[in-house]
């Protein structure tokens, strides 16, 4: 049908069972999203007032806060574990970045000799399963083509006293990089759309932000409590949000050495600042920008349902088919398309489960899911969207040991000196956390609520002192320039008259642009932007 052979397709959603596959018809006229990853564990970002950009759509301004986050990111290789590719032919990218024959960066997979190999060839049904790439690789090797004593092959993790490890990872080459076709249609396709003129910059804003969670069900033989109290997807207003953020709260991985808080938030080799500067700077992008505090499940949905990373690879497909409107917290809870999760009576006392915000209905799995599925209703059904269903206990345990998390976190962060780093409505969160209470209050009340609003931050004395700490540094950045133009200029004797006028131009523009930060009027420009974290000086 126009050109296009149809064919019955399925997407695997999580696994009944330990190996028994969960798969569901897609629609007929499904076509997968195109998707252009650009980063991993290392990005850079800013928040740029909508102000000073143009060629931004309606729909963008309509439903975002005043001011725009861009991320870029600042490697060259992104750091795959390929879960799947111990199913042969299933990670078709894996085989094929494994397979190259010039440069791989690889750890955790079994050295292979030429004897294991050979029988793997022999093998011929298991063996076609392998992607060409694949196939081409252990046939070299077979054939004798490989110098090498050894091979990788995707499909075999290294085996560590016998057990296949759950952690295989290899650098993959940036996509964008190693074909950036994909991407320069992609931005052309939208400069034509929004017909921006050709020598315009096509700006592709953060428009949606879902962070992704690692729950693991309870394993009372390892000591190990229960973290897959969250639905498929949920929404959390910026309090609890936050409440998360500051404790990184991850389940059992194979990355880390138990539950707990984890993640690179807390990790010191990797950032020696102290963790406010982080936390101030995603509050205040937060709050700007208006953007939803979404996030899905990965791991386990109650003791019961294993998904692994499914549910974190479909949400793309059901988030491009939404509208700016439909991605509106909102519109969803208008439309009962997400519920608070309530708090729950368990042993005598209550446990605080709203603090995991709202969870997705059957209404949306019904009104989403279903321009993804056939049959969206079978997809999740209520023990899936409502964890407590499947084991009260281990649900209610679960939420008591993140609170307990909360506590912990709180009280170590007000021991090391970041509580008093941290802006005003992340110090009254961590004393709630630590305490119960701020000032007799808790998370729930208006005058807490209300310090997260925008109008509250941006007239704030806390959002005012990082403004003016910005164009502060800013003023020292082009001092700096100056100086070193200045020394340049100083020793250009033997160099060309060319180069010794471009030095002299350099300095013109960096005087003028000094003069400009360090103006009284600056600070309007900088109003709607990150500043900068005012470090003690």
């Amino acid at each position: 049908m126009h050109d296009r052979k149809l064919v019955g397709t399925y997407l695997r959603l999580g696994l009944s069972g330990e190996h028994g596959w969960r798969t569901f018809k897609l629609r007929q006229d499904f076509a997968a999203s195109s998707k252009i990853q650009t980063e991993d564990d290392i990005s850079a970002s800013v928040v740029v007032p909508g102000r000073a950009l143009r060629g931004l759509p309606e729909y963008f301004t309509s439903w975002q806060g005043p001011s725009f986050k861009f991320v870029s990111n600042c490697e060259y290789r992104l750091f795959q574990r390929p879960d799947d590719a111990v199913h042969r032919g299933l990670d078709k990218q894996a085989e094929a970045d494994l397979a190259r024959r010039d440069v791989n960066f690889i750890s955790n997979f079994e050295p292979l000799t030429y004897e294991q190999v050979r029988d793997m060839r022999e093998k011929a049904i298991d063996f076609d399963a392998f992607t060409l790439p694949m196939q081409e690789l252990l046939q070299s090797v077979v054939d004798g083509e490989v110098d090498s004593g050894y091979v990788v092959c995707s499909a075999n993790p290294r085996r560590i006293g016998g057990v296949a490890t759950k952690n295989p990872r290899y650098l993959q080459d940036r996509p964008d990089m190693a074909d950036p076709f994909p991407k320069y249609v992609a931005e052309m396709g939208t400069r034509l759309w929004r017909a921006i003129p050709a020598g315009e910059p096509v700006h592709m804003p953060v428009n949606s932000v879902l962070s992704g969670r690692r729950n693991n069900p309870p394993d009372k033989q390892a000591g190990i409590r229960s973290l897959a109290v969250y639905g498929p997807i949920h929404y959390q207003e910026l309090p609890e949000l936050f409440m998360d953020y500051m404790c990184s709260l991850t389940g059992k991985s194979p990355s880390t050495t138990a539950a707990g808080s984890e993640g690179a938030l807390t990790k010191g080799p990797f950032n020696d600042l102290r963790t406010a500067a982080d936390l101030n700077a995603a509050l205040v992008s937060s709050i700007l920008t208006g953007l939803g505090g979404y996030s899905s499940a990965a791991g386990h949905i109650g003791p019961d349902h294993r998904f692994d990373h499914d549910i974190s690879l479909l949400i793309p497909e059901v988030w491009s088919r939404l509208s700016f409107e439909e991605r509106d917290p909102r519109y969803l809870l208008a439309n009962r398309l997400i519920e608070a999760v309530p708090d729950l009576d368990w042993q005598g006392r209550m446990v605080p489960a709203r603090r995991l915000g709202y969870r997705i209905t059957s209404r949306f799995v019904r009104r989403f899911f279903g321009r993804v599925f056939d049959n969206p209703d079978k997809v999740f059904d209520e023990s899936i969207l409502r964890p407590e269903l499947q084991d009260r206990d281990a649900y209610c345990d679960g939420i008591e040991y993140i609170m307990e998390a909360y506590t912990r976190t709180a009280k170590q962060y007000i021991e090391d000196g970041t509580y008093d780093e941290c802006c005003p409505p992340l110090q009254a969160l961590l004393k709630i956390m630590a305490d119960g209470t701020f000032e007799g209050r808790t998370e729930t009340h208006p005058d807490i609520r209300r310090m997260f609003s925008r109008d509250v931050m941006l007239s704030s004395d806390w959002y005012q002192a990082r403004l003016a700490a910005r164009q502060r540094r800013d003023v020292a950045l082009w001092q700096r320039h100056i100086g070193y133009l200045d020394e340049s200029l100083r020793v250009s004797a033997g160099m060309s008259a060319e180069h010794q006028q471009e030095l002299r131009s350099r300095r013109d523009k960096s005087a003028a642009t000094l003069a400009h930060v360090s103006a009284t009027e600056y600070l309007g420009e900088l109003q709607g932007t990150l500043g900068a974290h005012p470090f003690p000086e």
